[in-house]
């Protein structure tokens, strides 16, 4: 069997509500040379796997707890693409997405990873905005044009596995904030290239009892508190203000 143009990998564990609506869009992707879709469980005991395999995913298991940074080395290992695409669980992707990363990664050839549009998508009795703060949900928006970035996030972005081989696997040690941040941060560091595909955007996705402003409220705190303890990691933590 031929290698797809494209390998889509999931991490997710015990989401199996997110994770049938992601497959469901990862299943009308038509990117040209095709593609896979593999999830990655860490230890689900919800229905995730009936999930996986009536979208007709393939199904890895963590073997042990591992987290997020292991359950995509795991993937990008049994990834039969050279292009590897990463995406949370909790995603909606339009039927154009994929054929836009491939699109990307073929025209922007010395690039090492990639990064697209992720819009906040808040579904139900969502709580209204303030209008200042942005949604407690991972986003990204650098313009319309393709560019060079410094940094793109998890729910959407790709790389060629090549560049596994070159900058070495996602550190497994890191939980909760940073997970890609430190290996892209070391692809830059020894000379690689992050590009921004303006037209490979996705939908980040709340719905149900996570859209209320309790659960909102309870992610932007924990958030907040995990980003402290990764600034504090990087020796780049601001000392706290005197009251």
């Amino acid at each position: 069997m031929s290698a797809p143009a494209v390998s889509v990998v999931v991490p997710t564990r015990n989401r199996a509500g997110y994770l049938e609506v992601a497959l469901a869009s990862l299943a009308a992707q038509s990117p040209p040379g095709g593609h896979e879709v593999i999830v990655v469980d860490d230890r689900s005991t919800d229905a995730t796997p009936a999930v996986a395999q009536a979208a007709g995913a393939r199904h890895l298991h963590l073997g042990v707890p591992g987290g997020l940074n292991a359950a995509r080395n795991l993937g990008a290992r049994e990834a039969r693409a050279a292009l590897v695409a990463f995406v949370d669980d909790d995603v909606w992707a339009p039927p154009s997405w994929l054929s836009a990363v491939v699109d990307g990664a073929a025209r922007h050839t010395e690039a090492d990873a990639f990064g697209g549009p992720i819009r906040a998508r808040i579904e139900g009795r969502a709580p209204r905005a303030c209008g200042r703060e942005k949604p407690p949900i991972t986003t990204l928006d650098l313009g319309p044009e393709d560019l060079d970035a410094t940094m793109v996030w998890g729910a959407n972005f790709a790389i060629r596995r090549e560049a596994l081989k070159r900058y070495g696997p996602f550190d497994e040690q890191l939980a909760g904030h940073g997970d890609e941040e430190e290996w892209l941060m070391a692809l830059r560091a020894a000379g690689g290239r992050i590009v921004y595909l303006a037209a490979a955007g996705l939908d980040h996705r709340r719905t149900g009892a996570d859209s209320r402003l309790r659960s909102l409220a309870r992610a932007a705190y924990h958030r907040g508190r995990a980003a402290r303890r990764t600034d504090t990691r990087r020796g780049v933590a601001r000392a706290p203000r005197a009251s």
